[in-house]
């Protein structure tokens, strides 16, 4: 590896101590405890942009994840960085998604801001810090603090001085001394982005609500459709529009990938970082070109506009938002209807702390278990 690369052998540690493995180094043990959390598992019944029951073949946050550490890992080889940690922050990045993707999460932080809000980014750490329950020792998971701080992606101050505040110098420091997590943390981030942005064209053309027109408007993948079409004219023919649409993408992510690798490498010889320290100290160097940097923000404004604001994904959104609010009224009046742990910790209190416990119970939720108890308390039913 690099020298500004995230060594598990010079890990800043656990928040519970604890042995090296025999066979394993400290990231890949994060990253299969993360493999066997449950709350890994709940992300294959877990909203990307279609709710779970309106396909099989749409993403969920589980198959998101899984791309993300495919393209992760791939870049991390290229960088000579650690691909066992960007491959644990991948699987973990998204663990505290709520029920129904961002439309739940918006729901839930409306619901929770007399209480501090809710933040997906802070909830997976919550997950991995408190809420699994596997071990006798201690609650959540005890992962390193490198792939803790790369599953905070984002934190607010108030948010950074209460984690501060409860752990002087771990992964809230950054946010309060503006630095860069590790480059590891910096490509998980971006391989996010190109992730959800290629497989939500694939999607989106799937569901019927873009069509290859419509995408002649994106320079990005316009580019890739063009060339694909004057290797194989032959992809022109209406039976054969999905592979068209295949290789497309495939030939867009792979110039995306290559171009974070080119525009990052000349990122670190202009910086030259000797050691990890170094890299949190610097800008972000983990990046895209410019070129590329402006045809991938095209893209997303084009998928805001185009997919994630379409009417009917905005119809099932407003419903995915009722079942929410609706679920943390009658739990916050009722905590008795949610399970034993998370009714005893509510019962202690009637504000903040019950709002929390509220929050953690909803959070966990799949769509579908989130739409059977919607159902059981209120008998109503929203989505078939």
């Amino acid at each position: 590896m690099a020298p500004y690369a995230c060594d598990p052998a010079a890990t800043k540690g656990r928040r519970h101590p604890e042995a090296p493995a025999p066979t394993r180094t400290d990231y890949q043990r994060d990253r299969d405890r993360i493999v066997h959390s449950t709350s890994f598992r709940r992300l294959v019944y877990k909203t990307q942009v279609f709710l779970n029951h309106e396909g099989d073949l749409f993403r969920t946050r589980l198959t998101h994840s899984l791309e993300v550490a495919q393209l992760g890992r791939s870049v991390a080889r290229s960088l000579r960085i650690n691909e066992d940690l960007v491959e644990a922050i991948s699987l973990a990045h998204d663990l505290g998604h709520t029920p129904f993707g961002h439309a739940g999460q918006d729901a839930l932080h409306a619901c929770m801001t007399a209480y501090g809000g809710f933040e997906h980014n802070l909830q997976s750490l919550r997950v991995v810090d408190q809420l699994e329950e596997r071990y006798p020792q201690y609650d959540g998971l005890n992962l390193t603090f490198e792939t803790r701080e790369g599953i905070l992606k984002h934190c607010s101050r108030l948010n950074a001085q209460q984690l501060e505040a409860i752990e002087p110098g771990g992964v809230g420091a950054r946010f309060l001394r503006r630095e860069q997590p590790s480059l590891e943390a910096q490509l998980c981030n971006l391989a996010d982005e190109i992730a959800y942005n290629a497989h939500d064209i694939d999607d989106g053309v799937r569901s019927g609500l873009l069509t290859l027109d419509q995408l002649q408007d994106v320079a990005l993948f316009d580019q890739y459709r063009a060339a694909a079409l004057a290797e194989y004219p032959d992809l022109a023919n209406p039976q054969r529009q999905r592979r068209l649409l295949f290789e497309a993408i495939r030939r867009m992510l792979s110039a995306q990938v290559y171009d974070v690798i080119d525009a990052t490498q000349a990122a670190l010889a202009r910086a030259a970082p000797p050691d990890v320290e170094a890299v949190r100290r610097s800008p972000p160097l983990v990046m895209f070109g410019d070129t590329m940097r402006t045809r991938s923000l095209e893209l997303k404004q084009f998928l805001f506009k185009n997919l994630y604001r379409h009417p009917r994904v905005m119809e099932t959104t407003a419903r995915a938002q009722e079942v929410v609010r609706d679920l943390f009224a009658a739990y916050t009046a009722s905590p008795q209807e949610m399970k034993a742990a998370f009714a005893e910790q509510a019962l202690l209190d009637e504000g903040a702390l019950r709002a929390r416990a509220v929050a953690d119970f909803i959070a966990g939720m799949t769509d579908r278990f989130a739409t059977r108890e919607h159902e059981r308390l209120t008998g109503r039913r929203l989505f078939d």
